[in-house]
């Protein structure tokens, strides 16, 4: 039996498989300061196995590395997502994603990021994105943070067909958190990528409580949203309900 701290307990959408969403809809790291640690890092891991009447096996983990130099935060970002119920596959999803944030004077600072991903049961084979463009810090904390951004960039899409498509993307995205006592906040991540095929929306929304100096338990609600996925595609949209250990240092 998982134990509770450990346990990945996957919400679906109303397709009959587990499909989890793949990330968060974006990360803007605070801008540096001068008392702003050089390296910082975060880990996060969820894992049951169920034996007995169902065999089912599932593991989040995710993986995030920043750094800071002058005015500038550098960032990677790597996540892994797979369920397998009965030795059958039902979900396996992998993301590798790079940013940089170049902070302006005062709350404006410019970003860009690169981002590749691969689901097994989306109907694409693989894609990557790049956006670059301008971002404001509307709150600066303690207690509220809101970042908003917004740009251009570049999709590819490989399907499972083997058909390449190359798009212009359209661009918006917030931050926000809210540190509503000393140990716990509330976070919320929402971005919009658009073409001239499809939008594709990311919502992510977390309750993080911290249990001592580098462990935190977080609750978080994932959904990823495509407005047409193609034929192979199982689902529109993908949900994630899950609980996780974070470790940070």
């Amino acid at each position: 039996m998982p134990r509770p701290w450990l346990a990945a307990i996957i919400a679906t959408s109303s397709a009959a498989c587990l499909v989890p969403s793949l990330a968060a809809a974006f990360y803007a790291p605070p801008a540096p300061s001068e008392d702003s640690p050089e390296f910082t890092g975060q880990a996060e891991l969820g894992y049951t196995h169920l034996s007995g009447n169902t065999n089912n096996e599932t593991l989040i983990a995710k993986g995030r590395f920043t750094w800071l130099k002058d005015r500038w935060t550098h960032s990677l970002r790597g996540e892994t997502r797979k369920v397998e119920e009965n030795d059958d596959t039902s979900a396996e999803q992998y993301l590798v994603a790079g940013r940089e944030r170049y902070q302006l004077d005062g709350p404006h600072y410019l970003f860009g990021f690169a981002r590749w991903e691969k689901d097994r049961f989306s109907g694409y084979d693989y894609q990557f994105t790049t956006i670059a463009g301008y971002g404001r810090q509307v709150f600066d904390g303690p207690i509220h943070t809101l970042s908003i951004e917004a740009g251009p960039g570049y999709r590819r899409d490989a399907l499972e067909s083997g058909e390449n498509k190359d798009l212009a993307v359209g661009y918006g995205a917030l931050d926000y958190l809210w540190a509503f006592s000393d140990s716990s906040d509330f976070q919320q991540e929402f971005s919009v990528e658009g073409t001239h095929e499809n939008v594709t929306t990311r919502a992510f929304s977390a309750l993080t409580t911290q249990l001592n100096a580098s462990l935190a338990l977080r609750i978080s609600y994932e959904l990823k949203n495509n407005s047409d996925p193609p034929e192979a595609g199982d689902e529109h949209t993908d949900r994630t309900t899950a609980a996780s250990l974070l470790y940070s240092w």
